[in-house]
């Protein structure tokens, strides 16, 4: 939308934007009930999303999506980010403001499982519905809380790292490969990991594993520092397109573009450019476009007194250079059909 530019300078600066659409509508608790749950009208409600840094390219589209999604279902929004994607104490600060406000349905992108546990809890203390995307809530520290969210939203990660491994054992069948992950001990990237593991023939061998930070330029430090200690590798998985754009720049100082493959992670609109010019060899799009508008959709749907199913994955998408083509005329959105079990409450 016109005023998407204004609002993410605003939220990057850790100030609130709120644009209101014509209708307003109402949502419920955190365990499907609660102040909308009831199927009463929606002309009360007020939804408040507390997301990763706008940074990241894609949590900047992510925004773009709630935003879109608030237009269509008439829902007055405001959107409030972390200052950067590892702004931990930040992001719960934000949080913790934001549930002393009167809104009814509140959607969180944690940037850790734990880091926004205790703000939930006092949502869930008031009867808010909580909304959960992109990446999950720890399941036991939630629970323990008593702030287990209606929903989650996201990425199957480990099906999407399975996807590249696939992808990775197609482009070189045998070999040596590294993995380059997000924070260390990040869930979202551990699943990725896994995933992509998982997806590995008997042939590919995984040689070494290190963390970027989510960082591109860390992960080019990282990746030269891999292709030197190993210097038969042919391939690296990336656990998000910015590293992965990252390592491309470090095979290509190394002159080995095509001969080490690179397999990232989001399908960010650079990183589809990246595939289909040859630089990156292939990544997972998920769509956080997408993800954003769903969670929306889950505060429409409980302000009419619906049940949220407890997880909704996102689609996702593999993009090679046959698609890139596909997938950049799509993007934000998927370029392949999908299932939206949320948007049929809405019917």
């Amino acid at each position: 939308m016109g005023a998407s530019t204004s609002i993410r300078r605003i939220a990057t600066l850790g100030v609130t934007m709120t644009f209101a659409a014509a209708a307003l509508a109402a949502c419920g608790d955190s365990s499907s009930s609660g102040d909308a749950g009831s199927g009463g009208s929606a002309e009360s409600a007020k939804v408040a999303a507390v997301i990763k840094g706008l940074d990241n390219p894609f949590f900047q589209t992510m925004e773009d999506g709630i935003e879109a999604g608030a237009d269509t279902q008439g829902l007055d929004t405001t959107i409030q980010a972390a200052n950067s994607i590892t702004d931990t104490t930040g992001q719960a600060d934000k949080l913790t403001a934001l549930a002393g406000q009167d809104f009814s349905c509140y959607i969180v992108n944690p940037i850790t499982g734990t880091n926004l546990v205790q703000g939930l809890a006092q949502l869930a203390a008031k009867d808010k519905t909580i909304v959960n995307i992109d990446s999950p809530v720890e399941e036991e520290a939630a629970k323990a809380a008593g702030a287990t969210p209606a929903t989650y939203i996201g990425t199957d990660n480990v099906e999407a790292g399975k996807l590249a491994g696939a992808e990775m054992v197609k482009q070189i069948t045998s070999g040596e490969v590294a993995v380059i992950g997000g924070t260390a001990g990040d869930v979202t990237s551990g699943k990725r990991v896994e995933g992509f593991k998982s997806g590995l023939s008997a042939d590919v061998k995984v040689v070494q594993e290190v963390a970027a930070d989510w960082n591109r330029e860390k992960a080019l430090t990282q990746a030269t520092t891999v292709l030197r200690a190993h210097p038969d590798l042919k391939g690296f998985y990336v656990a998000n397109d910015d590293m992965a754009l990252g390592v491309v720049r470090a095979v290509e100082d190394a002159k080995k573009t095509g001969d080490v493959k690179v397999i990232g992670t989001d399908g960010v609109e650079e990183a589809l450019t990246s595939v289909k010019d040859g630089g990156l060899t292939a990544t997972v799009a998920q769509y956080p476009y997408t993800i954003g508008e769903m969670g929306i959709e889950a505060c429409a749907a409980a302000a009419k007194g619906a049940t949220l199913p407890a997880t909704v994955n996102a689609p996702v998408e593999l993009v090679t250079a046959d698609v890139a083509d596909k997938a950049l005329a799509a993007t934000p959105k998927p370029f392949g059909e999908y299932e939206d079990p949320i948007a049929d409450l809405l019917k």
